[in-house]
């Protein structure tokens, strides 16, 4: 397995010689208005991808979407993919990908396989409370194959159905959507770094990777105050902060 953090949650994964791109947000800097309601009202995404739109798509076999809010599914990925591109998604978001066009989907129910890779979509919760239902359902997704297993949280804080899903999968790599991201009032919908750490130490067996920073104007929290407080756990050695471009694993 290779993944790449192109910025935000967009990934790409390759899995035997087969390419994911993951949540793709593929809009310019500043492309979009902000997210309202938040204590910074700079334009998203906060930067540019550190290669082009084109050549991320050049390099795709499949799309995997944990859901469609527009940091992870944007007007210029849906612009620019082909149409009968594979996607993978959840049930409650396939009505939706097929209005914009795109006809080759697997609504993932529970597994699926896919060139000899075993596809698990897991739960989340997406903050909780009223703001928690605002926000909608969101997913997971566990890939499996040769023997490793790599976990993408997803748009989640710490719940029960992150640590199922851990209990059941025990993955080897954790991808997790950090910064803290809220708005004024609601609490986090993403996890603080308090919670990986809880993640981490629940997992000891798993290398974490903390994407999902400094790329909207949602996030509380940045790269360094994240790195600061996974140093101060004691857990640098497992616990990565990836830079926008930066391989996580190969």
């Amino acid at each position: 397995m290779k993944v790449q953090l192109l910025r935000n949650a967009t990934l790409l994964l390759t899995i035997n010689d087969k390419t994911l791109l993951v949540d793709p947000l593929l809009g310019s800097k500043g492309s979009y208005d902000p997210l309202p309601d938040c204590a910074s009202t700079a334009r998203n995404p906060l930067v540019d991808l550190p290669v082009s739109a084109n050549e991320v798509i050049a390099q795709t076999d499949a799309v995997l979407l944990t859901h469609l809010h527009t940091d992870h599914w944007d007007a210029t990925a849906r612009e620019l993919l082909p149409k009968d591109i594979l996607l993978f998604c959840q049930p409650t978001d396939a009505a939706i990908i097929r209005q914009a066009g795109f006809s080759n989907l697997t609504a993932v129910e529970v597994t699926c396989h896919w060139e000899g890779i075993e596809i698990a979509r897991t739960g989340g919760r997406h903050g909780v409370g009223e703001i928690g239902q605002q926000m909608g359902a969101v997913s997971g997704y566990v890939l499996s194959f040769a023997g490793e297993t790599i976990y993408i949280a997803g748009d989640t804080i710490w719940c029960t159905e992150v640590q199922e899903a851990l209990d059941r999968f025990k993955p080897s790599k954790v991808i997790v959507n950090g910064s803290a991201a809220e708005f004024i009032t609601g609490g986090p919908i993403l996890m603080p770094v308090a919670e990986v750490i809880t993640l981490c130490r629940y997992a000891p067996q798993a290398d974490v990777y903390i994407v999902h920073l400094e790329a909207v104007n949602i996030s509380t929290e940045t790269r360094a105050t994240t790195r600061q407080a996974i140093a101060a756990a004691g857990l640098s050695d497992r616990c990565f902060i990836p830079a926008d471009g930066e391989v996580l694993f190969r």
